[in-house]
Protein backbone atom coordinates (compact mmCIF):
# COMPACT_ATOMS: atom_id res chain seq x y z
CA UNK A 1 0.00 0.00 0.00
CA UNK A 2 1.41 3.62 -0.54
CA UNK A 3 2.71 5.34 2.39
CA UNK A 4 3.53 8.71 3.34
CA UNK A 5 6.76 9.80 4.81
CA UNK A 6 6.76 8.55 8.28
CA UNK A 7 3.11 7.66 7.50
CA UNK A 8 1.65 4.08 7.73
CA UNK A 9 -1.70 4.08 5.95
CA UNK A 10 -3.75 1.34 6.98
CA UNK A 11 -6.43 -0.18 4.89
CA UNK A 12 -9.89 0.68 4.74
CA UNK A 13 -13.35 -0.35 3.73
CA UNK A 14 -17.27 0.02 4.38
CA UNK A 15 -19.37 -1.19 6.88
CA UNK A 16 -19.97 -5.03 5.74
CA UNK A 17 -23.89 -6.24 5.63
CA UNK A 18 -24.90 -9.11 7.37
CA UNK A 19 -27.03 -11.59 5.59
CA UNK A 20 -29.64 -13.13 7.93
CA UNK A 21 -28.13 -16.48 7.64
CA UNK A 22 -25.91 -18.61 5.74
CA UNK A 23 -24.81 -22.36 6.07
CA UNK A 24 -22.25 -24.33 5.23
CA UNK A 25 -22.11 -28.67 6.18
CA UNK A 26 -21.12 -28.21 9.60
CA UNK A 27 -21.32 -24.23 9.98
CA UNK A 28 -24.52 -22.20 10.61
CA UNK A 29 -24.34 -18.31 10.85
CA UNK A 30 -27.07 -16.30 11.67
CA UNK A 31 -27.45 -12.23 11.93
CA UNK A 32 -27.72 -10.50 15.28
CA UNK A 33 -28.14 -6.91 16.08
CA UNK A 34 -24.60 -6.22 16.55
CA UNK A 35 -22.90 -9.59 16.19
CA UNK A 36 -22.77 -13.21 14.20
CA UNK A 37 -24.53 -16.35 15.52
CA UNK A 38 -22.16 -19.37 14.58
CA UNK A 39 -23.87 -22.96 14.87
CA UNK A 40 -21.52 -25.92 15.07
CA UNK A 41 -23.08 -29.08 13.89
CA UNK A 42 -22.53 -32.60 15.50
CA UNK A 43 -18.69 -33.73 15.13
CA UNK A 44 -15.37 -33.70 16.82
CA UNK A 45 -14.43 -30.97 18.53
CA UNK A 46 -11.35 -30.64 15.77
CA UNK A 47 -13.34 -31.49 12.87
CA UNK A 48 -15.99 -28.68 14.50
CA UNK A 49 -13.07 -25.87 15.11
CA UNK A 50 -11.16 -26.68 11.76
CA UNK A 51 -14.85 -26.65 9.57
CA UNK A 52 -15.10 -22.99 10.95
CA UNK A 53 -11.86 -21.52 10.37
CA UNK A 54 -11.95 -22.75 6.94
CA UNK A 55 -15.37 -21.36 6.75
CA UNK A 56 -14.09 -17.96 7.75
CA UNK A 57 -10.78 -18.14 5.45
CA UNK A 58 -13.08 -18.51 2.52
CA UNK A 59 -15.20 -15.64 3.73
CA UNK A 60 -12.15 -12.75 4.60
CA UNK A 61 -13.97 -9.77 3.86
CA UNK A 62 -17.57 -11.11 5.51
CA UNK A 63 -15.92 -11.83 8.81
CA UNK A 64 -13.27 -9.42 9.53
CA UNK A 65 -14.34 -7.28 12.05
CA UNK A 66 -17.03 -9.62 12.97
CA UNK A 67 -17.45 -10.14 16.91
CA UNK A 68 -19.54 -14.10 17.31
CA UNK A 69 -21.19 -15.49 19.32
CA UNK A 70 -20.30 -19.38 19.53
CA UNK A 71 -23.10 -21.97 20.06
CA UNK A 72 -21.46 -24.92 20.49
CA UNK A 73 -23.91 -27.55 22.11
CA UNK A 74 -23.44 -29.87 24.69
CA UNK A 75 -19.58 -29.99 23.55
CA UNK A 76 -17.36 -30.42 26.86
CA UNK A 77 -14.47 -27.54 25.93
CA UNK A 78 -11.28 -27.34 27.85
CA UNK A 79 -9.56 -23.96 28.54
CA UNK A 80 -6.77 -24.55 26.18
CA UNK A 81 -9.43 -26.12 23.22
CA UNK A 82 -11.79 -23.10 23.84
CA UNK A 83 -8.75 -20.40 24.15
CA UNK A 84 -7.00 -21.92 21.20
CA UNK A 85 -10.08 -20.88 19.20
CA UNK A 86 -10.56 -17.06 20.46
CA UNK A 87 -6.46 -16.66 19.84
CA UNK A 88 -7.33 -18.15 16.09
CA UNK A 89 -10.42 -15.88 15.17
CA UNK A 90 -8.63 -13.16 16.97
CA UNK A 91 -5.54 -13.68 14.44
CA UNK A 92 -8.16 -13.67 11.26
CA UNK A 93 -9.65 -10.08 12.42
CA UNK A 94 -12.91 -11.68 14.47
CA UNK A 95 -13.57 -10.99 18.10
CA UNK A 96 -15.11 -14.12 19.78
CA UNK A 97 -17.09 -12.84 22.63
CA UNK A 98 -19.64 -15.29 23.77
CA UNK A 99 -19.85 -19.13 23.78
CA UNK A 100 -23.59 -21.15 24.14
CA UNK A 101 -23.44 -24.64 25.54
CA UNK A 102 -25.50 -26.99 27.37
CA UNK A 103 -22.75 -28.41 28.96
CA UNK A 104 -21.28 -26.99 32.31
CA UNK A 105 -17.89 -27.85 31.59
CA UNK A 106 -17.68 -25.16 28.81
CA UNK A 107 -19.90 -22.98 30.43
CA UNK A 108 -17.53 -22.38 32.97
CA UNK A 109 -14.34 -22.91 30.57
CA UNK A 110 -15.90 -19.75 28.51
CA UNK A 111 -16.59 -17.49 32.28
CA UNK A 112 -12.89 -18.33 33.19
CA UNK A 113 -11.90 -17.08 29.91
CA UNK A 114 -13.94 -13.67 30.88
CA UNK A 115 -16.56 -14.66 27.87
CA UNK A 116 -20.46 -14.61 28.02
CA UNK A 117 -22.46 -17.53 28.03
CA UNK A 118 -25.89 -15.72 27.49
CA UNK A 119 -26.93 -13.58 24.48
CA UNK A 120 -28.16 -10.18 25.55
CA UNK A 121 -24.92 -8.28 26.68
CA UNK A 122 -21.55 -9.45 27.04
CA UNK A 123 -20.89 -10.92 30.51
CA UNK A 124 -19.20 -8.16 33.02
CA UNK A 125 -15.54 -8.86 33.50
CA UNK A 126 -13.94 -9.11 36.84
CA UNK A 127 -13.20 -5.68 38.94
CA UNK A 128 -14.71 -3.82 35.90
CA UNK A 129 -14.28 0.12 37.20
CA UNK A 130 -17.41 1.86 37.68
CA UNK A 131 -18.09 4.49 34.78
CA UNK A 132 -19.28 7.94 36.25
CA UNK A 133 -20.00 10.88 34.25
CA UNK A 134 -17.48 13.22 33.57
CA UNK A 135 -16.81 17.10 32.40
CA UNK A 136 -16.10 17.60 29.03
CA UNK A 137 -12.63 17.44 27.94
CA UNK A 138 -12.00 14.64 30.68
CA UNK A 139 -10.80 11.79 30.66
CA UNK A 140 -11.86 8.21 32.07
CA UNK A 141 -8.40 6.63 33.45
CA UNK A 142 -8.89 2.53 33.63
CA UNK A 143 -6.31 0.49 35.06
CA UNK A 144 -5.47 -2.57 32.85
CA UNK A 145 -5.08 -5.05 31.20
CA UNK A 146 -8.50 -5.53 29.44
CA UNK A 147 -9.20 -9.45 29.17
CA UNK A 148 -11.00 -10.91 26.30
CA UNK A 149 -14.87 -10.29 26.44
CA UNK A 150 -14.52 -7.00 28.30
CA UNK A 151 -16.51 -4.09 26.50
CA UNK A 152 -15.71 -0.79 27.74
CA UNK A 153 -17.86 2.19 26.63
CA UNK A 154 -17.36 6.05 27.91
CA UNK A 155 -18.87 9.24 26.61
CA UNK A 156 -15.37 11.27 26.65
CA UNK A 157 -11.71 10.35 26.21
CA UNK A 158 -10.66 6.93 27.75
CA UNK A 159 -6.76 6.77 28.84
CA UNK A 160 -6.18 2.37 29.59
CA UNK A 161 -2.80 1.74 31.57
CA UNK A 162 -1.83 -1.58 30.18
CA UNK A 163 -2.77 -4.08 27.65
CA UNK A 164 -6.04 -4.11 25.57
CA UNK A 165 -6.14 -7.82 24.94
CA UNK A 166 -7.81 -9.61 21.46
CA UNK A 167 -11.32 -10.08 22.09
CA UNK A 168 -11.63 -6.92 24.40
CA UNK A 169 -13.68 -3.97 22.98
CA UNK A 170 -12.96 0.13 23.96
CA UNK A 171 -15.69 2.60 22.87
CA UNK A 172 -15.49 5.93 23.32
CA UNK A 173 -16.81 9.55 21.68
CA UNK A 174 -13.49 10.58 22.33
CA UNK A 175 -9.94 10.06 22.15
CA UNK A 176 -8.34 6.79 23.20
CA UNK A 177 -5.25 6.36 24.58
CA UNK A 178 -3.54 2.68 25.64
CA UNK A 179 -0.46 2.90 27.29
CA UNK A 180 0.50 -0.50 26.31
CA UNK A 181 -0.07 -2.96 23.85
CA UNK A 182 -3.33 -2.56 21.64
CA UNK A 183 -4.91 -5.46 20.40
CA UNK A 184 -8.74 -5.94 20.76
CA UNK A 185 -11.20 -3.26 19.02
CA UNK A 186 -11.41 0.42 19.60
CA UNK A 187 -13.56 2.84 18.26
CA UNK A 188 -12.79 6.55 19.22
CA UNK A 189 -14.96 8.91 18.17
CA UNK A 190 -18.21 6.73 17.81
CA UNK A 191 -20.46 9.63 17.74
CA UNK A 192 -19.17 10.70 14.57
CA UNK A 193 -16.23 13.12 15.51
CA UNK A 194 -13.28 12.91 13.02
CA UNK A 195 -10.95 14.62 15.18
CA UNK A 196 -10.74 11.69 17.24
CA UNK A 197 -7.15 9.76 17.63
CA UNK A 198 -6.27 6.25 18.79
CA UNK A 199 -2.48 5.88 20.63
CA UNK A 200 -0.88 2.94 22.05
CA UNK A 201 2.60 2.25 22.60
CA UNK A 202 2.10 -0.80 20.07
CA UNK A 203 -0.99 0.23 17.81
CA UNK A 204 -1.90 -3.79 16.17
CA UNK A 205 -5.39 -3.49 16.27
CA UNK A 206 -8.14 -6.30 15.39
CA UNK A 207 -10.12 -3.70 14.24
CA UNK A 208 -9.99 0.14 14.83
CA UNK A 209 -12.53 2.55 14.03
CA UNK A 210 -12.88 6.40 14.17
CA UNK A 211 -16.15 7.66 13.81
CA UNK A 212 -17.38 5.74 10.57
CA UNK A 213 -14.37 4.66 9.02
CA UNK A 214 -13.13 1.45 9.58
CA UNK A 215 -9.12 0.05 9.07
CA UNK A 216 -7.87 -3.35 9.91
CA UNK A 217 -4.02 -3.35 10.73
CA UNK A 218 -1.43 -3.97 8.07
CA UNK A 219 0.17 -7.82 8.25
CA UNK A 220 3.19 -6.43 7.80
CA UNK A 221 4.35 -3.98 10.39
CA UNK A 222 7.53 -2.44 10.85
CA UNK A 223 9.14 -2.08 14.11
CA UNK A 224 7.33 -2.02 17.34
CA UNK A 225 6.71 1.72 18.04
CA UNK A 226 4.15 4.40 20.26
CA UNK A 227 1.66 5.20 17.23
CA UNK A 228 -1.15 7.64 17.14
CA UNK A 229 -4.34 7.07 14.50
CA UNK A 230 -6.14 9.24 12.99
CA UNK A 231 -8.06 10.08 9.75
CA UNK A 232 -6.45 11.86 7.19
CA UNK A 233 -8.31 12.59 3.76
CA UNK A 234 -10.95 10.06 4.85
CA UNK A 235 -8.66 7.50 5.44
CA UNK A 236 -6.92 6.22 8.94
CA UNK A 237 -3.79 6.86 8.88
CA UNK A 238 -0.54 5.92 11.93
CA UNK A 239 2.49 7.27 12.46
CA UNK A 240 5.21 7.76 15.17
CA UNK A 241 3.78 9.70 18.64
CA UNK A 242 5.91 12.14 19.19
CA UNK A 243 5.46 14.34 22.62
Amino acid sequence: MPVGKGLCRWSTHAIIEIPMSATDSLVQIKGLRDSLLVILGDAPWPERESALLAYIGANPSFFQGARLALDVGNQALKVTELAHLRDELSERGVSLWAVLSESPVTESTAQNLGLATRLGRSRAPIAQPAIEKTPPDTALWVKGPLRSGTRLEHDGHVVIFGDVNPGAEVIATGNIVVWGRLRGLVHAGAHGDESAVVCALELVPTQLRIAGTIAISPKKRRKVQPEVARLVDGQIEAQVWQT
